[in-house]
């Protein structure tokens, strides 16, 4: 792994805990009070845009609604991010709605019963 991969890894991860992070503390309906999840954040070399992909438990149209609201809280997002990682130049945020926890949980419910657990 290279020093360049380290970084942006390293800043994938911070920028993905800070914004969990900031997701609770949010005012906006579309984003309360949801259950989301960001799956991954993807920073390019040059750090200079984050991917951020959001999951929701009750499924991809309520994730879309949140990148919505995720969205228009954009600037507020990456200026707390920044300030909180102390970066010199904090990425460009771009929301993507990913369906990964729904699907996730619709394997897991056809192995539970493959398996024979209906009460597991």
């Amino acid at each position: 792994m290279t020093m360049a991969g380290y970084k942006t890894d390293r800043t994938s991860e911070d920028i993905k805990r800070e914004l969990v992070a900031l997701l609770r503390e949010l005012k906006d309906p579309r984003v309360k009070d949801k259950m989301l999840t960001v799956v991954r954040v993807e920073v390019s070399r040059d750090l200079s845009v984050a991917k951020v992909y959001v999951s929701a438990l009750e499924g991809l149209s309520t994730a879309k609604e949140a990148v919505e609201g995720l969205k228009s809280a954009t600037g507020y997002l990456r200026r707390e991010v920044g300030g909180r990682l102390g970066l010199r130049k904090t990425p460009e945020l771009r929301f993507i709605a990913d369906d990964s926890v729904e699907r996730g949980m619709e394997i897991f419910e056809k192995m539970k019963h493959i398996s024979g657990g209906e009460d597991a």
